[in-house]
């Protein structure tokens, strides 16, 4: 296989992910009743969306030109959602904990997502040539990262009283 059709086919494989996340973002978004998480989750949406954006931009200038175009910036860091101070979803969310499935499972579907992409992306990183394609891969990496890192502390601050609440008993 050439180089240009692995970048492609790594590329298309991207896209891909982020339009999967973006898709899924949105989803819960618009189904969980938590202001906090459904601000959260709808900014996470877009960013996954400004993602592919990035990468449909970066796959056309592969196909056309042969190479990258770092000359487009990569998308600006937004409100990033916080790991350690914005626990995705209110307070709230423990006055009802019991009767949370959809938004533990929304938390556990999103941490697999990121930690994917996040773990594709580091290997992009790796098998590039070029030192803006290794830093650019590594960039979405760090970014996945955050968000894996969001989703986990959400998870962790509620996970003792939600498997309490509803009689789990962790293996």
């Amino acid at each position: 296989m050439s180089k240009n059709k692995e970048i492609l086919e790594g590329l298309k494989t991207a896209m891909e992910a982020e339009l999967t996340g973006f898709n899924f973002y949105k989803m819960a978004a618009d189904n969980v009743t938590d202001a906090g998480a459904k601000k959260a989750l709808a900014q996470m949406a877009q960013e996954e969306m400004g993602h592919f954006k990035y990468l449909r931009h970066q796959y056309k200038a592969v196909l056309e030109k042969g190479n990258y175009d770092f000359g487009k910036a990569f998308i600006k860091k937004g409100e990033d959602v916080n790991e350690n101070g914005n626990p995705i979803f209110s307070a709230a969310i423990k006055e009802r904990i019991k009767d949370s499935h959809y938004e533990v499972s929304v938390l556990t579907i999103g941490m697999k997502l990121e930690l994917e992409a996040m773990i594709f992306y580091r290997s992009c990183a790796e098998k590039a040539d070029a030192k803006e394609a290794k830093q650019f891969y590594n960039e979405l990496a760090d970014w996945e990262k955050r968000h894996y890192k969001a989703f986990e502390s959400a998870l962790n601050s509620l996970k003792e009283e939600y498997w309490t609440a509803n009689d789990y008993m962790p293996m």
